[in-house]
């Protein structure tokens, strides 16, 4: 009797991975929302999104995005967010009913709360992801950090200036390693038929008013800039906290920069704006990996940055952007000053950027990073 020939071997189940983040909608939760969407269609991880709720901060419009990301099939849980232990305490819930493989519990302190639930809850594998150089570490938190660390299967920097910040906070470096952001690619396809000399020669900086964020450096560099004879026009896109945005609408109205600064708030088509303009700025006192820099970079902008941690390795001085020291409106003038007199240099800039971008930060080359990770704890 002949043998059978062999049945086709089932495909191994999926892993499930649950990622908890922020619900304030920063970098981090970006990341963890375009990786979520990723591996949507990846056939060996199944994504779970859990938000913690920001009571001072939900809105409509964050409800909104909450219920686009539903609509695509993506499941996601909103968990309180008023006390750290109520918050340990309903996910410890949730991951007891949903039973994930892995947590995977971005930025801080949410990185502390989620791998408190998820070791609580009895979840196999637990993973940090680190967005940002310059966490507010107490000394208590940082020893729960240690702690954690030791039954923690990675700890992942988004950046290699991050992955060293662990380091150096004392985690073991055995169990880390550096998988750089990625950005969504096709939202910025239109960019080469956009070359600088089509844009307008004006400036814009996409971020958040934050105390993280240095908009009042960019808006002193505009008052050098007009003792020089050159007026860009700024725009300034994002939400963020309300003091610090009064406070930045407080400094242009004493420079009398009114007329050059438009406040745009929170913007709908951030791509679109970037394409239409020639100049990039991130001025900012830290990073971890700048989503917004990449955005700028992808775009085709010419970009201007502070050199902090974080930004470092993303523009390369002269050759795909120009970096400027910290808080130094001067140095930052004369950065804008060489774009604005030479739209050549800023069209070579803007072409390099991109093409940096496209090869190095695209959001499937990372979404392949952290998946060969979760599937090899």
């Amino acid at each position: 009797m002949l043998p059978s020939s062999p049945s086709a071997t089932s495909a191994p189940p999926r892993r499930r991975v649950l990622h908890f983040v922020t619900g304030g909608f920063s970098g981090a939760t970006q990341v963890a929302v375009d990786l979520c969407l990723a591996q949507l269609h990846s056939a060996r991880i199944e994504p779970i999104l859990v938000l913690r709720r920001k009571q001072r901060t939900e809105n409509a419009t964050k409800l909104a995005r909450i219920q686009a990301l539903r609509d695509q099939g993506l499941p996601v849980h909103v968990v309180p967010g008023w006390a750290h232990l109520i918050t340990v305490w309903a996910l410890r819930r949730l991951c007891e009913r949903l039973r994930p493989d892995v947590v995977v519990a971005h930025g801080f302190p949410e990185h502390l709360l989620g791998r408190r639930a998820g070791r609580l809850a009895g979840v196999p594998a637990l993973v940090q992801v680190e967005h940002n150089s310059r966490e507010r570490y107490t000394p208590c938190a940082r020893a729960q950090a240690r702690r954690l660390s030791a039954v923690s299967a990675r700890l992942v920097g988004v950046s290699e200036g991050v992955r060293r910040r662990l380091v150096d906070l004392g985690m073991p470096e055995e169990k880390t390693t550096a998988i750089p952001n990625g950005i969504r690619l096709d939202r910025f396809a239109a960019a080469d038929a956009l070359p600088a000399s089509m844009r307008e020669p004006g400036i814009v900086m996409s971020a958040r008013f934050a105390r993280q964020k240095d908009p009042q450096t960019l808006i002193r560099a505009l008052a050098v800039l007009r003792e020089r004879g050159l007026r860009p026009v700024l725009q300034l896109a994002g939400g963020g906290k309300a003091s610090y945005r009064r406070a930045t609408e407080r400094l242009t109205r004493q420079l009398g920069l009114d007329g050059q600064v438009r406040f745009l708030g929170h913007h709908g088509d951030v791509p679109g704006l970037l394409m239409s303009q020639r100049i990039f700025v991130l001025s900012t006192h830290w990073e971890g990996m700048p989503l917004a820099l990449l955005e700028a970079m992808a775009a085709g902008c010419a970009c201007v940055a502070s050199l902090v941690p974080g930004v470092e390795g993303v523009l390369e001085e002269g050759r795909t952007g120009l970096l400027v020291p910290e808080a130094d409106p001067v140095a930052l003038a004369d950065a804008l000053e060489r774009l604005l007199r030479d739209p050549e240099l800023a069209g070579r800039l803007g072409t390099a950027a991109r093409a940096r971008a496209i090869e190095e930060h695209g959001v499937d080359l990372m979404m392949r990073r952290y998946e060969d990770l979760l599937l090899s704890l």
